[in-house]
């Protein structure tokens, strides 16, 4: 373990310990299944699932195809085999959702997708189908480009990092059944632990500059920020070929919105706020760089690949149909309906969509019920991931035949 290479004894360290759960002086990440159960999931009958199939068949898109979520069904499939069968996934309320659960609805997913261009009732014939409440923020992400290099270059000032040696993870399980599935990072400081480095000792006061952990160099600072957010890219090299940078890990610290920084300060309004509001405001106020980026203490680590981009389940993501998720309220390889209305260029209105979505991601800001949409790369995912704030809801679709299995034994 990792503590028993410091130089601490192990009682100073359960003390440290212990005192950093109730101060959270250090990042504490929990992978609990159980949540509040003030919410949860509910059956929903006939009349209603046909209303949400008929959306499925009319909001999806011109361009949707049932064939487009076969690979990212199958990764699913792949992922939940791993898990063990009778293993709670996920308890949200008084509804248990098993791993064996998961890997049958994908399963019996995945063998009548070829039929249903032309058989939509199979939605309600092979499935059951529950409810999320309460509704969910629904926002997006995406997967920006920037230029940069894989070599040192005075047009390139601004580093990309790897993940430092001296960034440590404890399992606080190992200290007390209190704190199963608890982890907490940090760093050793002579004889003592400490939070790891924040975005302003990193960024601007150059705590790892000098050991080598530099990935990539890139132009903007901001375009760093604005990557770590959306937790991948790509890379446009000087000769033209491109590289994925892909998150690789953080230094365990609070997230901090910086569009919540802006509209408190009175900076921005909060009516029409988006990424581009915020990256247009800091190219106008440079001298307000420093101080409301360091608001944000938290920082990731990044790796480079020549494929992406890969959710948490270490599977390719499928634009407009990987989502990220509190894998407490929806599990990792999980499928579900969504719909909401998303926002459209160069007009003041929200178009309807609903769609067949994977949960194959998560993040540092998303808890609860909130999704956050992949919506892919380019202009137009950038567009939509920046605008993209739109209430919405979330249906469950549960294996009628394991259901069937469940109640006879």
């Amino acid at each position: 373990m990792l503590y028993r290479n410091s130089t601490l004894s192990n009682y100073f360290i359960v003390i440290l310990l212990f005192l950093s759960l109730f101060l959270s002086s250090c990042s504490l990440i929990s992978d609990s299944p159980q949540i509040s159960p003030a919410t949860g999931y509910y059956k929903i009958d006939s009349p209603e699932v046909q209303g949400l199939i008929n959306r499925l068949y009319t909001q999806a898109g011109p361009d949707f195809s049932w064939m487009d979520l076969e690979k990212g069904i199958m990764h699913n499939i792949k992922y939940l085999s791993r898990k063990s069968e009778n293993g709670i996934a996920a308890k949200y309320g008084k509804f248990e959702i098993t791993w064996d659960m998961l890997r049958r609805t994908n399963e019996d997913f995945l063998n009548i997708l070829p039929k249903l261009d032309t058989e939509p009732e199979l939605l309600e014939e092979n499935f059951v189908w529950y409810a999320l409440s309460p509704r969910t923020l629904l926002t997006g992400y995406y997967e920006p480009y920037l230029e940069a290099s894989l070599t040192p270059d005075p047009r390139f000032p601004y580093p990309l990092y790897s993940v430092p040696a001296d960034l440590k993870k404890i399992d606080l399980g190992d200290f007390h059944h209190r704190w199963k599935g608890q982890k907490l990072l940090f760093r050793v400081d002579g004889d003592t632990i400490v939070p790891y480095y924040d975005r302003d000792e990193i960024d601007f006061k150059g705590a790892l500059q000098g050991r080598g952990l530099e990935v990539a160099w890139v132009k903007d600072l901001v375009d760093v920020f604005i990557l770590q957010i959306q937790g991948s890219g790509r890379l446009i090299l000087p000769d033209g070929s491109v590289k994925h940078i892909l998150y690789a890990g953080k230094n365990g610290l609070k997230y901090v919105s910086l569009g919540k920084i802006l509209i408190q300060r009175g900076l921005l309004p909060k009516e029409g706020m988006s990424m581009q509001k915020i990256r247009e405001f800091l190219s106008q106020n440079p001298q307000l760089v420093e101080e409301l980026l360091s608001t944000n203490p938290s920082y990731v680590f990044f790796r480079l690949d020549d494929d992406g981009p890969f959710g948490s389940m270490a599977a390719p993501l499928t634009p407009m149909a990987s989502i990220a998720t509190d894998t407490k309220v929806l599990p990792s390889g999980a499928l579900a309906m969504l719909t909401t209305r998303l926002p459209v260029a160069d007009a003041d209105t929200k178009e309807p969509m609903a769609k067949i979505v994977m949960a194959q991601d998560r993040g540092g800001a998303i808890k609860g019920t909130r999704v956050d949409l992949f919506c892919g790369s380019g202009p137009d995912a950038e567009f939509l991931a920046g605008h993209l704030n739109s209430w919405s809801h979330i249906y469950f679709p549960v294996s009628r035949k394991y259901l069937e299995e469940k109640q006879a034994q």
